[in-house]
């Protein structure tokens, strides 16, 4: 069984991009630089952000079902951000080189069961639970910081 990893589209952050510090703090967003690679993991690229690059850092509300796993954490997105191209099957680099937490929801949003697992192993546990015909589509968070790293779904 494949599956296919979506990143956040450049869509839902675009109306913030090139906007001045002080305008995004009153929109809660805070701007950072990041300073090392990898340390700053881009929702919308999928990709750690090069040292140097203006960063936005937001809540972000990624799991929008009207049950109590609703939720919401802090994310970051490079200002500008283009949309990534992710591969079914594919494992991004972001992923694979750090510990991730993998819970799986069930199509109304309840969680069936969650892993933990090191990003190198990610592709084999996305498959496994993607199996259960429980699952509907399954939440990668980074597991360190627990942040919502992307959303992956059967292809």
């Amino acid at each position: 069984m494949s599956f296919q990893i979506s990143a956040l589209p450049s869509t839902r952050f675009s109306h913030l991009f090139g906007k001045p510090d002080e305008e995004l703090k009153k929109l809660g967003v805070v701007t950072m630089t990041a300073n090392a690679k990898p340390g700053f993991p881009c929702r919308v690229t999928l990709r750690d952000a090069e040292p140097g690059t203006r960063m936005l850092l937001l809540n972000f509300e990624h799991q929008d079902a009207a049950t109590p796993y609703r939720s919401s954490h802090a994310i970051f997105v490079i200002d500008g951000a283009e949309d990534a191209d992710i591969a079914p099957g594919e494992v991004p680099e972001q992923m694979r080189s750090r510990l991730l937490s993998v819970r799986a929801f069930s199509a109304d949003g309840m969680i069936v069961e969650a892993d933990v697992v090191e990003g190198a192993g990610a592709a084999a546990l996305f498959e496994r639970m993607l199996k259960n015909d429980r699952v509907g589509y399954l939440h990668v968070h980074f597991a360190k910081y627990g942040c919502f790293a992307a959303r992956v779904d059967r292809c």
